[in-house]
């Protein structure tokens, strides 16, 4: 259901369950898990969905169906909840490449990284009000934090799908790329971010005090990559 490739620092956890349109069930969130444990210490990290389709259609209907307690309901929140912080949290840079449409609780995951990038066909909505309820795993304060309180409101309130261009002005998608060269975009996006420096900057963005940051860049000053790449800019002039 969860498939990790990791390559030269990069990690790439792909949600691969196509029959499903890369819904989430439980059993998902148990190789989730296990995925973002083995992705430790990669530089940058990439979440996926199989297939062109979808990225993440939300939570699997057919088997969350069976939860139907106060008490269930709050522990599957819980649960997807924690996963999309340890997205969020990841040290070093987080992309969820939107290979397809984001609905529900897969628009929840896709704001649980740091940058969106979508493929120029995708739609993407905080749509849970079809169904009664409203984003349970952390959706609604992360897109707030992107497009403001008025905004998230009116978009998860309801329920707008909006297609990917409209996505990227409002900001909820950071970049928008043809279909035919999405997966080299992404790729490339995010080789360019899988460095150590990128983590850095992560750490700093999330808010430290000036004495932290400059111990951050003081760290990469006296590194032996920094000043390899000195003197090869050096050599070149």
């Amino acid at each position: 259901m969860v498939d990790l490739e990791l390559d030269d620092g990069l990690a790439v956890v792909t949600i691969d369950r196509p029959q499903a349109r890369n819904a989430i069930a439980p059993a998902t969130m148990d190789q989730l898990d296990e995925a973002l444990d083995a992705a430790k210490g990669a530089r940058a990290l990439v979440i996926r969905g199989a297939g062109d389709k979808a990225f993440v259609s939300g939570g699997d209907l057919k088997q969350l169906a069976a939860i139907r307690t106060l008490d269930g309901a709050a522990e599957m929140a819980w649960r997807m909840r924690g996963i999309c912080d340890r997205l969020a949290e990841f040290p070093a840079p987080v992309i969820a490449a939107l290979n397809g449409h984001a609905f529900g609780g897969g628009a929840e995951v896709a704001v649980a990284a740091d940058i969106r990038v979508a493929a120029d066909d995708i739609r993407i909505g905080f749509n849970q009000v079809a169904l009664g309820i409203m984003p349970a795993w952390g959706g609604a304060e992360r897109l707030a934090a992107l497009v403001g309180r008025s905004r998230a409101l009116l978009l998860a309130g309801s329920g707008t799908v909006l297609d990917a261009a409209e996505a990227e002005r409002v900001g909820l998608i950071d970049r928008v790329l043809p279909r035919e060269s999405f997966e080299e975009g992404w790729r490339a996006l995010a080789r360019s971010l899988a460095n150590v420096p990128a983590g850095r900057i992560k750490h700093v963005l999330s808010g430290v005090t000036p004495d932290e940051a400059v111990d951050a860049f003081a760290h990469l000053w006296i590194s032996e990559e920094h000043w390899a790449a000195a003197d090869r800019a050096l050599k070149k002039k």
